[in-house]
């Protein structure tokens, strides 16, 4: 009678282990090679005065409603160079542009009637690529928030009226100043033809009176 071998006999031929995986080197390079791009926003010679989370909305005539224009952050931006403040609201997903418009000295800013965290204004906005006269609704999360919104916007656009105020008063005292200068441009110029005058006049005087000498002279 055979024996029966044990279970770790009777498999005397089993697999190696897997060899790993080696490392020949290769570099793969990638099929789209992606190139750092520099995004302009149009905001980097401005300087934000205000900025506050918002939600949007402008009267419909037509449909003689509100209609949203979108929730995201409303800014107060002024311009490094010449002073100008304006007013950029894009929306937060999309990036999108809800108002652009910049903040004037006959623009005033009024509480909404009714909501406290709401306020109205009106504006020719650049949003949609062409001025259009808009009145905008804006709501806040907080009456704080609308109170200090219509602050700043208020203390500027009162200090937009200073600046086109002293740029009249600078251009008048200009004008009077080219003025004054043309006049005594004119003054010197009337002064120097009356000393010709004077001189031309001296000059006949003399001849007239050789003449006469030369005259008494040849008689006797």
């Amino acid at each position: 009678m055979a024996s029966k071998e044990p279970e770790h006999e009777q498999r005397e031929d089993e697999e190696a282990p897997a060899a790993e995986d080696e490392d020949t080197g290769a570099q793969v390079a990638p099929i789209v090679k992606l190139e750092e791009i520099a995004v302009s926003t149009g905001e980097e010679n401005e300087d934000p005065i205000l900025d506050l989370k918002s939600k949007l909305y402008r009267f419909d005539k037509e449909g003689n409603q509100w209609k949203e224009r979108g929730a995201g952050t409303v800014k107060l931006l002024k311009h490094k160079d010449t002073g100008k403040v304006r007013l950029v609201m894009r929306q937060s997903k999309t990036l999108k542009i809800c108002a652009n418009h910049l903040v004037l000295p006959t623009m005033t800013v009024q509480e909404h009637a009714g909501n406290d965290k709401s306020c109205l204004w009106h504006a020719r906005d650049f949003a949609d690529g062409e001025l259009k006269d808009e009145l905008f609704c804006i709501r806040f999360a907080s009456v704080e928030n609308c109170k200090t919104f219509m602050e700043v916007f208020q203390e500027v656009a009162e200090s937009q009226n200073s600046k086109e105020e002293n740029k009249d008063a600078s251009d008048a005292a200009e004008s009077l100043e080219k003025l004054s200068v043309e006049e005594k441009k004119a003054k010197v110029k009337s002064g120097e033809e009356k000393a010709v005058a004077t001189e031309e006049e001296k000059e006949t005087e003399k001849a007239d009176a050789e003449k006469k000498d030369g005259e008494a002279a040849s008689s006797t």
